[in-house]
């Protein structure tokens, strides 16, 4: 092949390229979808991680749904962004956005495996899935933690971290509540709660008793104490075999938690305060009937005392004194309420 014959296939080629980009072009400009003013400062707003938790397959979908439809669908569905960005969105949108309380994923199990029985050996793939689509998986437990690892595999915030008893462990402070882990995980061990919930069951099992105690030293025995000691009603009720746990009723108060034979509850609180009597007590008794820890000693008619090695910090005699002598010292807010 001579040197004309190669200019001239070079030159067929450029020519073929440029009529085919100038078609893109006009192609381009013509099918282009609009993209309105809303629509591009509600893109720029959103975080960008894609992740799915609002519904949408990213971050330009729901941008594209809100702008179209902003009276259908919610401006506060990012749970990346949170209240500061669903409150923007709302400004440029011109509507009212609802407050809702921040989440973030636990483990609704304490069973690993210093806990819980292994049926065999899973030698598999390091992949929940992979153990569960084998009999079920290793776990004795048809409930518990599988402890593979998947939920770390799939979070995109890197939330979670297995820890050496083979436990998932979530990170607060980087979880967004995307939910995606919750989706994931086959044995739906993982759930999202409010952020402001410090006491929580982390037990899913629905067998009781001795089938629950073969198997795991610290699953739920659905012995009910947890109900019969609540003294919020409506708090903590049994459905089948596992208590429930209503979050708008609870007031993490630690009781059930405390009580708890097979301390199946786990308790946020990295402190607990305690509560003190001033010298307006007049010993009426009423703090001495509610306290289910012996914690409050005094005859009746005189100055009561909390024996503080005992007290809890539930806050339940602060609640029913009738002349505000209590007070609770430490965390949780309760010495700013009296």
């Amino acid at each position: 092949m001579n040197l004309s014959e190669i200019m001239k296939s070079v030159a067929g080629l450029g020519g073929l390229s440029l009529v085919f980009g100038i078609i893109l072009a006009v192609a381009f400009r013509r099918f282009a979808v609009a993209v309105s003013e809303e629509e591009r400062k509600i893109k720029e707003l959103l975080p960008g991680a894609n992740c799915g938790a609002c519904g949408y397959p990213g971050c330009e979908a729901y941008a594209k749904a809100l702008a179209e439809k902003p009276g259908d669908y919610a401006p506060n569905l990012c749970t990346v962004g949170g209240a500061d960005t669903a409150r923007k969105i709302g400004e440029i949108l011109g509507i009212e956005v609802e407050e809702t309380e921040p989440r973030f994923c636990v483990l609704r199990c304490k069973g690993g495996r210093a806990e819980a029985v292994e049926r065999y050996e899973y030698l598999g793939p390091g992949d929940c899935r992979s153990n569960y689509i084998l009999h079920g998986g290793n776990k004795a437990c048809a409930y518990g933690c599988l402890g593979g690892g998947h939920c770390v595999t799939v979070c995109p915030f890197k939330a979670i971290r297995m820890n050496e008893n083979h436990l998932p462990v979530i990170d607060p402070y980087k979880c967004t509540a995307c939910g995606i882990c919750v989706k994931e995980c086959p044995r739906q061990v993982l759930e999202l709660i409010p952020r402001s919930q410090l006491v929580y069951l982390a037990c899913k099992s629905l067998d009781k008793g001795k089938a629950v105690k073969n198997v795991c030293k610290v699953g739920c025995i659905a012995c009910t104490m947890c109900v019969k000691v609540c003294p919020y009603e409506g708090a903590i009720a049994m459905e089948g075999n596992l208590p429930l746990m209503n979050y708008d009723k609870c007031t993490s108060c630690g009781i059930c938690h405390n009580k708890c034979p097979t301390k199946s509850f786990i308790d946020r609180a990295k402190a607990r305060p305690y509560a003190t009597i001033s010298q307006q007590c007049d010993g009426c008794g009423d703090c001495v009937k509610v306290c289910l820890f012996k914690a409050i000693e005094g005859e009746q008619g005189k100055k009561h005392t909390v024996i503080k090695d005992n007290c809890i910090g539930c806050g339940r005699c602060f609640e029913v004194c009738p002349i505000k002598a209590v007070t609770m010292i430490g965390a949780l807010g309760y010495a700013e309420a009296a």
